[in-house]
């Protein structure tokens, strides 16, 4: 019977089970060879770890593409709504036109809660620069 894990030497402590010269791994050396490779594999995926996203800032054109879409996609959730009622009940553009004023302040409302949160965080920001003691 052979040991994978073995070595010749004269430290070695021998188990017994080997023929005199041949001795096994002592424990503290296959720990040893443990701990290595953990190390290694923690250094691997730490390479790999996505790094935390700092502050985000965002342009001021992202804010107002962002404010944008928000308008539109409600002016649309309201055309569809209203024109899907239409077709539905087969009445004049009644809820269409109904639907779309619906969506449009729907919109509106969304984009001031949005710029009220921009605003906010804004700040937010500022208070914490000011209550920063100079010279930190």
């Amino acid at each position: 019977m052979s040991c994978p894990l073995t070595q010749a030497g004269p430290h070695s402590i021998s188990c017994g089970r080997h023929p005199s010269g041949v001795r096994c791994m002592e424990d503290h050396d296959r720990k040893a060879a443990l701990a290595a490779i953990e190390a290694r594999i923690a250094a691997a995926k730490g390479a790999q770890a996505p790094r935390p996203r700092v502050d985000e800032h965002y342009s001021q054109a992202q804010l107002a593409w962002r404010m944008v879409i928000e308008l539109v996609a409600g002016l649309g959730i309201g055309f569809g709504i209203g024109y899907g009622l239409d077709l539905f009940l087969g009445t004049l553009p009644i809820f269409m036109v109904l639907f779309v004023f619906l969506g449009l302040a729907a919109g509106v409302k969304t984009m001031m809660r949005s710029a009220q949160e921009m605003q906010d965080k804004r700040v937010a920001a500022q208070a914490d620069k000011d209550d920063t003691p100079d010279g930190v």
